[in-house]
């Protein structure tokens, strides 16, 4: 029996290479997924990749625009009725300079695109949740938001907060039915990742689907017990 049937999965990101893993590996346990990111073009081309009988929609958002995202979060439930699992898997890296170089804007774009877009998804979907009394809250942070590191001080404090943001929500709505919980990833399996280290032992990066097993997991009934929680999800990265 497919673990997620009947299930609606809510990914933004979902054009990206762990949001399309992750689209796959619950389309594959028969869930319904409402399918975000950006640019709309790699969002059909991401919904290509699925089965064409399956029941899943596309919303190009741009998830900086607090009244785009609450718009597309009505028009997700009033496509499938209801949410069930929220994987927030938008975000990325960049480096930069030291801090006391780090422009404002250097700053703004990496707590925009890993924190302030999860937070306006969180805000816009809760309420939904709280409806149903149930759900799952599955949020991406990064290894390194456990240890600064030079020349990234912008990325690893937006994934610390990230950390911090899961554990209050999780305090807020462990009496609610709802769990929140986020994962750590080390050095991911990307062609960009690779592209930009050609020289490293690319064989113990961790692989796109080891990372979609543990937010399927995370968003299961067998996870129930689950909330507050940083999983490490490292490999042999």
């Amino acid at each position: 029996m497919q673990a997620f049937a009947d299930k609606t999965v809510f990914i933004t990101g979902a054009a990206g290479n762990l949001g399309r893993a992750t689209a796959v590996a619950f389309a594959r346990e028969g869930a319904r997924l409402a399918l975000v990111d950006k640019d709309q073009q790699a969002l059909q081309a991401a919904r290509d990749t699925l089965p064409k009988d399956g029941q899943f929609e596309i919303f190009a958002t741009d998830l900086l625009d607090p009244t785009a995202v609450s718009a597309m979060v009505e028009a997700v439930r009033q496509r499938f009725q209801r949410l069930d699992v929220i994987a927030n898997i938008a975000g990325g890296f960049d480096m930069g300079p030291a801090v006391h170089e780090t422009t404002d804007a250097q700053w703004d774009f990496m707590m925009d695109l890993n924190l302030r877009s999860l937070f306006n998804c969180c805000r816009a979907v809760i309420p939904v949740l709280l409806e149903s009394g149930s759900g799952r809250i599955l949020n991406v942070s990064a290894r390194a938001a456990k240890h600064g590191v030079g020349h990234m001080a912008p990325y690893c404090a937006s994934k610390a907060a990230v950390i911090t943001l899961t554990e209050s929500l999780s305090e807020e709505l462990k009496h609610q039915g709802i769990t929140v919980n986020c994962i750590l990833p080390g050095t991911i399996d990307t062609p960009q990742n690779r592209a930009a280290m050609p020289d490293a032992n690319h064989a113990t990066w961790v692989p796109l689907d080891a990372i979609a097993d543990v937010i399927l997991f995370l968003s299961s009934a067998a996870a129930r017990g689950v909330t507050g929680a940083a999983i490490p999800v490292y490999g042999r990265s």
